[in-house]
């Protein structure tokens, strides 16, 4: 299925580095067909399209390591014989036959596969139910030509004729043969090599002596002329005749390929559709691969206007970084209604332009179908544009400079941009005079910001980052710059904007302190006391985000502490409950020891039974009323649950013995074994599980010899039945 092309131009792919990202991909593909298509990969039009085509990548990705694998689906392009069924009166060869026998049984396996395996594959399956497979293509085919790629003898009635006369008449060279080769060796003109092979055929090595005595034709001579290589006479007349068969054989297989590509003429386009699904399985597998090393995982594609990357890569720079073995840096950022605008300032060299490309590759890759590497609760909506200026603006071929292609560019923009717009600009507002073009990059910020676009951009110019700060539903951010090292952390922060630390860089890098101190009495004093409080402003916020990450993991371990004690609270109290019914029980026993004491003392001093007996019952009665009654209902659910384990071994049992009683009555019905032929020398026979049919030239011990034409086989009898 060809992706519908979303309003997106080639420029902007080729700004996000896209293409690269598909080269990467193609290179997965495992045939021609699927490497050109990931080649042509586009984003998608619409939203209902990308995520059934996410779905399946999850599938196929997970397919990869998972124990259910999915088939080859490896063919050899039939795109010429697609070709030539468009041609009239054109034949295909039996190699073409072999190559559509592919496609078609790939076809079917993995139609097959999906289908018996759709609770684990169900997108796969779906897409796959679209194809309306027949099988009598291959059917066709394997009526026709053998495994071996030849035309079988059956093919037609007139070939198995041919065949079987060709067997006969090689059957008659090679006995004439034998015959003239025993004669003429008895008369002794023949050399001790006896025979020899010349243009295929066998020949006599006849003493040239006696090449006279011998009836026949010279095909050859020995090097030194001793030795004179000749066919027998009547194995001539046999050669020539079976040399006709040949032709008569070359001809009806063409006339039988020329049919058989008739019958496949009206099926070109039905064949087209299994190429084409056998590419785009092709496609899906590269994708899959490509997800597996970049980790890509299917995030959240949500209807409302949001945008929410939470650890995101850039794929390119992840995989570059894992061939080096060095670290990546992940980046979190967030658009949304409240918040649909982000400026990001910072040094260069600290990763602005790589957050800003991030967006944009992710975005793109998804609307393309393709898994993104962010963790998986990542949110991403769909925008139907997505406008970018990165990179070197200035165009040689119309002779524009720098700020004119620019110019050029936010015009573009201007015509474009709406609500469902995603822009993405890099060093917004350079490549003229700072003041003017700070101000033409507000009033194009203000424009995009009236009409609802979702963007992202980079920048250096104070009055952009106090127009962020400004507006409702903007935002500055910036990347993280040490301080004291001056060196760039790759960390986004977003809610404040980032000093461009101008003079902090130009001293670590060796310029004289006197040329710095110099530059800035040149520049207004404003902006230096500006770019000096932004810095401050993020020391500040680096120190409270370090005291707030210390309280943090203080509030954590005191949480810790508090669930600790509660626990050994808990603790504590089962102890004291278990205690204080010990303590209970004690008394209880101490009680009733006392009251058996005093009894005692009674009987002993009147003698009197019934007084006793009559306070022990009473005892006894008083006992038995404070132990707890057990419930009968816990019995009897055991019961119950015990009584449904029962019927349910019950009715496998049954199931069982009903399977067993009609497997039994259908091995009654079957009909009784055929009775064995006795076999006899000349009998045409074939092997139980062979095609092939031969005949008995001799038997001994049980085995008989049987003679295939081109060569001859000893097989035991009861292998054998007569054809």
């Amino acid at each position: 299925m060809e992706n519908k092309t979303v309003r997106i131009d080639e420029k902007t792919l080729e700004s996000l580095e896209f293409p690269l990202v598909l080269q990467q991909i193609s290179a997965y593909c495992i045939t021609q067909l699927g490497t050109e298509k990931s080649l042509r990969i586009h984003p998608y039009l619409n939203i209902s399209d990308i995520e059934p085509e996410l779905h399946r990548v999850k599938e196929f990705s997970a397919s990869l390591t998972g124990d259910n694998g999915i088939p080859s689906h490896g063919f050899e392009s039939i795109e010429n014989e697609l070709y030539l069924f468009g041609i009239e009166n054109s034949t295909l060869e039996v190699i073409s036959f072999r190559r559509i026998l592919s496609v078609t049984q790939t076809t079917q396996t993995l139609l097959k596969f999906f289908k018996k395996f759709e609770t684990f594959y169900i997108h796969l399956n779906s897409f796959s139910e679209r194809i309306t497979y027949t099988s009598l293509l291959s059917e066709e085919i394997i009526k026709k030509i053998d495994k071996y790629g030849l035309v079988r003898n059956d093919a037609s009635e007139e070939l198995s004729s041919i065949r079987r006369r060709l067997k006969q008449v090689k059957g008659k060279i090679g006995s004439s043969f034998t015959k003239a080769l025993s004669q003429y060796l008895q008369q002794d003109y023949l050399d001790d090599i006896k025979e020899t092979i010349v243009d295929n055929r066998r020949v006599l090595a006849v003493k040239a002596m006696y090449r006279k005595k011998i009836r026949g034709t010279v095909l050859g001579s020995s090097k030194t002329g001793s030795l004179v290589y000749m066919e027998p006479q009547e194995t001539l007349e046999y050669s020539n005749e079976l040399s006709n068969l040949y032709y008569e054989e070359q001809e009806e297989i063409k006339k039988i390929l020329k049919e058989l590509t008739e019958f496949f003429r009206p099926y070109k386009s039905l064949l087209t559709e299994y190429q084409n699904y056998l590419i785009t399985i092709d496609v899906l597998y590269a994708k899959a691969k490509y997800a597996n090393e970049i980790e890509g995982v299917f995030p959240l594609i949500t209807s409302e206007r949001r945008v929410y990357l939470k650890e995101a890569f850039h794929p390119l720079l992840l995989l570059a970084n894992k061939k080096r073995k060095e670290r990546t840096f992940p980046q979190s950022i967030e658009l949304n209604q409240n918040n649909r605008i982000i400026v990001i300032s910072g040094p260069n060299a600290g990763g602005k332009s790589i957050t800003l490309k991030t967006v944009g590759l992710l975005q793109v890759m998804l609307q393309s179908g393709l898994l993104i590497p962010v963790d998986s609760l990542s949110e991403l909506c769909f925008f139907d544009r997505v406008l970018t200026d990165i990179g070197d603006n200035q165009s040689i071929e119309n002779q524009l400079s720098t700020y004119s292609y620019r110019l050029k560019k936010m015009n573009q923009f201007l015509k474009k941009c709406k609500s469902t717009t995603l822009f993405l600009i890099d060093e917004f507002g350079t490549g003229s005079d700072p003041e003017l073009g700070g101000a033409l990059a507000e009033t194009f910020l203000e424009v995009f910001y009236e009409r609802k676009a979702f963007g992202v951009i980079t920048t250096h110019y104070a009055n952009l980052k106090l127009l962020a700060s400004e507006l409702p539903n903007a935002a500055n951010a910036n990347m993280q710059f040490d301080s004291q090292s001056l060196e760039p952390m790759y960390q986004l922060q977003l809610g404040e904007a980032g000093s461009s630390f101008t003079f902090e860089v130009a001293q670590k890098n060796g310029i004289p302190y006197s040329l710095i101190n110099k530059a800035k009495k040149k520049i207004e004093r404003g902006k230096v006391r500006f770019d000096k409080s932004i810095a401050n402003l993020q020391k500040e916020r680096s120190q409270l985000r370090k005291t707030s990450e210390s309280l943090k993991a203080e509030e954590q371990k005191a949480r810790e502490q508090s669930k600790y004690l509660e626990e050994t609270n808990a603790k504590i109290k089962d102890k004291l409950e278990s205690y204080q019914e010990l303590y209970d029980s004690n008394q209880r026993i101490i009680s009733l020891g006392k009251k058996l004491d005093s009894l005692s003392r009674q009987f002993h001093n009147n003698k009197k039974k019934k007084p006793l007996l009559d306070e022990l019952f009473k005892m006894v009665l008083v006992e038995n009323s404070k132990i707890k009654k057990v419930a009968p209902a816990v019995k009897k659910k055991e019961k119950i649950k015990k009584l449904k384990v029962i019927k349910e071994v019950e009715k496998k049992v049954e199931v069982i013995r009903k399977r067993k009683k009609i497997e039994k009555a259908a091995a009654k019905k079957l009909p009784p074994p055929k009775p064995k032929v006795a076999l006899k020398i000349g009998d045409r026979v074939r092997m139980l599980e062979g095609i092939a049919i031969g005949t008995i030239d001799k038997i001994e011990k049980k085995k008989a010899f049987v003679n295939y034409g081109t060569f001859t086989t000893n097989v035991s009898m009861i292998e054998l039945e007569k054809v």
